[in-house]
């Protein structure tokens, strides 16, 4: 079984990200998304128990290579960076065409059976690249999975929406998107980070996709996304709070206090 995990490398949500020009600033402190270390866990699981090669795959600036690193340290057989300063500000559908055409090249080797992802990049929040894959691939998708069982030509999965418990099935090939409770990603070892620095860390650029698609016809870059960010503020500090001691008539204070709120 060949899986590709597609994984991001984001500004650290711990850290002060400012955004300039509409872009939010990166390469300070950027690390791994870390909903796609559930996404690397679950492939790397599926090759342990079917046999195979799990491919990370990025797109994104030069610095980028440190979380397919990252990736090839928890389990991942081989990483793609895909770098170019061409895709500097692209939106969902330019991103999901370039890891697509990425795919595509793969495939010239050996056929893909499957893609996973995580449910978001904790940067965008938009969720969209891993329908925007599937529908680019002409491939099922199945979504937000909370658990995955597969066969070497079928996957069924668990979810959870709007109330309801849902179980959902494809043939391979097929894109997954997982949640969070899916797994509990590993924590790569002195041994698994050794062993990282020898597999294949490939670095491709636009020109190295276009064998198999054209180039012109990519949304990429800032002048061909379909969002903008027009503005972004700083959230205010918040206000200290204020503390009613209770007397006996806590509660009276309290409903005038949401009284008064609600005004």
């Amino acid at each position: 079984m060949r899986v590709v995990v597609c994984v991001k490398h984001v500004p650290d949500v711990l850290s002060e990200r400012r955004i300039e020009n509409g872009r939010l600033v990166r390469g300070e402190d950027d690390t791994l998304n870390e909903l796609d270390e559930n996404a690397i866990e679950a492939a790397v699981q599926a090759v342990e128990d079917h046999g195979g090669e799990v491919i990370a795959l990025t797109m994104g600036p030069e610095d980028a290579e440190d979380s397919a690193m990252l990736a090839l340290q928890k389990g991942a057989d081989r990483a793609v960076v895909v770098s170019d300063d061409r895709l500097a500000g692209s939106d969902v559908i330019g991103t999901a065409q370039v890891l697509v055409a990425a795919m595509k090249k793969m495939a010239e080797e050996e056929p893909i059976d499957l893609v996973i992802t995580g449910m978001a990049s904790l940067d965008g929040m938009t969720s969209m690249v891993p329908a925007a894959l599937a529908t680019g691939l002409r491939w099922p998708y199945l979504g937000l999975a909370q658990e995955i069982s597969l066969t070497q030509t079928r996957a069924e999965i668990l979810r959870s929406a709007d109330g309801f418990e849902d179980r959902l099935a494809a043939d391979l090939p097929a894109v997954i998107s997982v949640t969070d409770q899916v797994n509990e990603p590993r924590y790569p070892n002195f041994k698994a980070m050794r062993a990282a620095r020898s597999k294949p860390l490939d670095h491709w650029s636009l020109d190295d996709l276009s064998d198999v698609t054209d180039l012109a016809a990519l949304a990429i870059g800032e002048r061909e996304a379909g969002t903008q960010v027009l503005s972004a503020d700083v959230l205010p500090e918040r206000a200290a709070a204020q503390v009613v001691q209770d007397s006996g008539d806590g509660g009276v204070k309290l409903a005038t206090y949401i009284a008064e709120v609600l005004k």
